[in-house]
Protein backbone atom coordinates (compact mmCIF):
# COMPACT_ATOMS: atom_id res chain seq x y z
CA UNK A 1 0.00 0.00 0.00
CA UNK A 2 3.12 2.32 0.85
CA UNK A 3 4.68 1.74 -2.64
CA UNK A 4 1.13 2.53 -4.06
CA UNK A 5 0.65 6.03 -2.20
CA UNK A 6 4.78 6.70 -3.11
CA UNK A 7 4.33 5.91 -6.77
CA UNK A 8 0.60 7.26 -7.11
CA UNK A 9 1.50 10.70 -8.33
CA UNK A 10 4.06 10.05 -11.11
CA UNK A 11 1.50 7.52 -12.37
CA UNK A 12 -1.41 9.97 -12.51
CA UNK A 13 0.94 12.33 -13.80
CA UNK A 14 2.24 10.38 -16.62
CA UNK A 15 -2.13 9.01 -17.93
CA UNK A 16 -2.87 12.54 -17.80
CA UNK A 17 0.53 13.35 -20.03
CA UNK A 18 -0.96 10.52 -22.46
CA UNK A 19 -4.15 11.61 -22.46
CA UNK A 20 -4.14 15.54 -22.06
CA UNK A 21 -0.46 17.57 -22.32
CA UNK A 22 2.06 18.40 -20.09
CA UNK A 23 0.20 21.19 -18.13
CA UNK A 24 -2.96 19.12 -17.50
CA UNK A 25 -0.65 16.39 -15.87
CA UNK A 26 1.20 19.10 -13.73
CA UNK A 27 -1.87 19.66 -12.20
CA UNK A 28 -2.59 16.24 -11.92
CA UNK A 29 0.96 16.04 -10.36
CA UNK A 30 0.10 18.39 -7.83
CA UNK A 31 -3.30 17.79 -6.90
CA UNK A 32 -2.31 14.42 -6.43
CA UNK A 33 1.20 15.09 -4.71
CA UNK A 34 -1.61 17.22 -1.86
CA UNK A 35 -3.60 14.34 -1.11
CA UNK A 36 -0.84 11.80 -1.17
CA UNK A 37 0.83 14.31 1.76
CA UNK A 38 -2.23 14.67 3.48
CA UNK A 39 -2.78 10.97 3.54
CA UNK A 40 0.90 10.47 4.42
CA UNK A 41 0.81 12.59 7.37
CA UNK A 42 -3.09 11.16 8.46
CA UNK A 43 -1.21 7.41 8.51
CA UNK A 44 2.14 9.00 10.10
CA UNK A 45 1.16 12.14 12.02
CA UNK A 46 3.50 13.76 10.38
CA UNK A 47 5.96 14.60 7.20
CA UNK A 48 9.15 14.14 7.05
CA UNK A 49 11.39 17.28 5.83
CA UNK A 50 12.14 15.40 3.17
CA UNK A 51 8.26 15.25 2.01
CA UNK A 52 7.54 18.53 2.80
CA UNK A 53 10.59 19.70 0.69
CA UNK A 54 9.21 17.31 -2.05
CA UNK A 55 5.63 18.77 -1.64
CA UNK A 56 6.76 22.78 -1.70
CA UNK A 57 8.96 22.52 -4.81
CA UNK A 58 6.67 20.47 -6.76
CA UNK A 59 4.09 23.51 -6.12
CA UNK A 60 6.16 25.93 -6.99
CA UNK A 61 7.60 24.61 -10.01
CA UNK A 62 4.36 23.26 -10.93
CA UNK A 63 2.74 26.73 -10.43
CA UNK A 64 5.16 28.50 -12.34
CA UNK A 65 5.28 25.91 -15.18
CA UNK A 66 0.85 26.22 -15.54
CA UNK A 67 1.27 30.48 -15.02
CA UNK A 68 4.41 30.91 -17.55
CA UNK A 69 2.93 28.31 -19.76
CA UNK A 70 6.51 26.95 -19.78
CA UNK A 71 7.12 23.08 -19.25
CA UNK A 72 10.88 23.78 -18.09
CA UNK A 73 9.97 24.72 -14.61
CA UNK A 74 8.59 21.14 -13.80
CA UNK A 75 10.92 19.46 -16.17
CA UNK A 76 13.88 20.91 -13.95
CA UNK A 77 12.06 20.10 -10.74
CA UNK A 78 13.74 16.66 -10.41
CA UNK A 79 16.91 18.36 -10.98
CA UNK A 80 16.51 21.12 -8.44
CA UNK A 81 16.01 18.66 -5.71
CA UNK A 82 18.09 15.76 -6.02
CA UNK A 83 21.08 18.67 -6.14
CA UNK A 84 19.94 20.08 -3.39
CA UNK A 85 19.17 17.12 -1.47
CA UNK A 86 23.20 15.89 -2.57
CA UNK A 87 24.51 19.10 -1.38
CA UNK A 88 22.59 18.95 1.94
CA UNK A 89 24.13 15.27 2.32
CA UNK A 90 27.88 16.42 0.84
CA UNK A 91 27.86 19.78 3.51
CA UNK A 92 26.41 18.17 6.46
CA UNK A 93 28.85 15.15 6.27
CA UNK A 94 32.17 16.60 5.05
CA UNK A 95 31.96 20.45 6.58
CA UNK A 96 29.56 20.00 9.87
CA UNK A 97 31.06 15.82 10.30
CA UNK A 98 26.99 14.69 10.68
CA UNK A 99 25.16 12.39 8.67
CA UNK A 100 21.93 13.36 8.12
CA UNK A 101 21.15 9.36 6.54
CA UNK A 102 22.35 7.71 10.44
CA UNK A 103 20.34 11.00 12.36
CA UNK A 104 16.88 9.98 9.95
CA UNK A 105 17.38 5.66 9.89
CA UNK A 106 19.59 5.08 13.38
CA UNK A 107 16.87 4.65 15.42
CA UNK A 108 14.88 2.27 12.65
CA UNK A 109 18.58 -0.03 12.10
CA UNK A 110 22.18 -0.59 13.99
CA UNK A 111 24.97 -0.47 11.53
CA UNK A 112 28.51 0.37 12.44
CA UNK A 113 29.61 4.14 11.70
CA UNK A 114 31.75 3.36 8.77
CA UNK A 115 29.09 1.84 6.90
CA UNK A 116 26.70 4.59 7.85
CA UNK A 117 29.42 6.53 6.07
CA UNK A 118 29.63 4.87 2.99
CA UNK A 119 26.04 5.00 2.50
CA UNK A 120 25.77 8.90 3.01
CA UNK A 121 28.69 8.93 0.21
CA UNK A 122 26.34 6.89 -1.82
CA UNK A 123 23.67 8.55 -1.37
CA UNK A 124 25.48 11.99 -2.07
CA UNK A 125 26.19 10.08 -5.77
CA UNK A 126 23.15 8.88 -6.17
CA UNK A 127 21.56 12.35 -5.92
CA UNK A 128 23.97 13.78 -7.69
CA UNK A 129 23.66 11.51 -10.54
CA UNK A 130 20.11 11.93 -10.40
CA UNK A 131 20.05 15.46 -10.42
CA UNK A 132 22.94 15.13 -13.98
CA UNK A 133 20.66 12.77 -15.58
CA UNK A 134 17.14 14.76 -15.38
CA UNK A 135 18.57 17.82 -16.38
CA UNK A 136 20.56 16.12 -19.34
CA UNK A 137 17.23 14.61 -20.71
CA UNK A 138 15.47 17.82 -19.42
CA UNK A 139 17.60 20.26 -21.60
CA UNK A 140 18.50 17.71 -24.39
CA UNK A 141 15.47 16.02 -25.19
CA UNK A 142 11.52 16.69 -25.82
CA UNK A 143 9.10 16.91 -23.45
CA UNK A 144 7.54 13.20 -24.39
CA UNK A 145 10.92 11.74 -23.80
CA UNK A 146 11.50 13.10 -20.72
CA UNK A 147 7.93 12.51 -19.36
CA UNK A 148 8.98 8.41 -20.40
CA UNK A 149 12.08 9.29 -18.82
CA UNK A 150 10.55 10.14 -15.45
CA UNK A 151 8.09 6.75 -16.01
CA UNK A 152 10.61 4.53 -16.65
CA UNK A 153 13.81 6.09 -15.12
CA UNK A 154 12.37 4.83 -11.84
CA UNK A 155 14.53 1.49 -12.71
CA UNK A 156 17.55 3.77 -11.18
CA UNK A 157 16.00 4.28 -7.66
CA UNK A 158 14.50 0.64 -7.34
CA UNK A 159 18.16 -0.61 -8.49
CA UNK A 160 20.05 1.80 -6.02
CA UNK A 161 17.86 1.00 -3.00
CA UNK A 162 18.18 -3.10 -3.77
CA UNK A 163 21.95 -2.33 -3.72
CA UNK A 164 21.87 -0.69 -1.11
CA UNK A 165 19.89 -3.52 0.61
CA UNK A 166 22.19 -6.18 -0.27
CA UNK A 167 25.15 -4.04 1.12
CA UNK A 168 23.74 -3.14 4.43
CA UNK A 169 21.76 -6.80 5.64
CA UNK A 170 24.97 -8.91 6.03
CA UNK A 171 25.85 -5.48 8.80
CA UNK A 172 22.85 -5.38 10.41
CA UNK A 173 22.77 -5.98 14.14
CA UNK A 174 20.23 -8.54 14.31
CA UNK A 175 17.82 -8.76 17.22
CA UNK A 176 19.35 -11.30 20.03
CA UNK A 177 16.39 -11.22 22.30
CA UNK A 178 15.22 -14.62 20.32
CA UNK A 179 11.64 -12.70 19.79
Amino acid sequence: MKLLLDFLPILLFFGAYKFYDIYVATGVLMAATVVQMIIVKFIDGKLQTMQKATLVLILLFGSLTLALHDDRFIKWKPTVLYAAMGIALAVAYWVMKKNFLKMLLGTQMTLPDGVWGRLNVAWIGYCLFMSAINAWVAAFYSTEAWVNFKLWGYAFPIVFLVAQGLYIAPHLKSDESGT
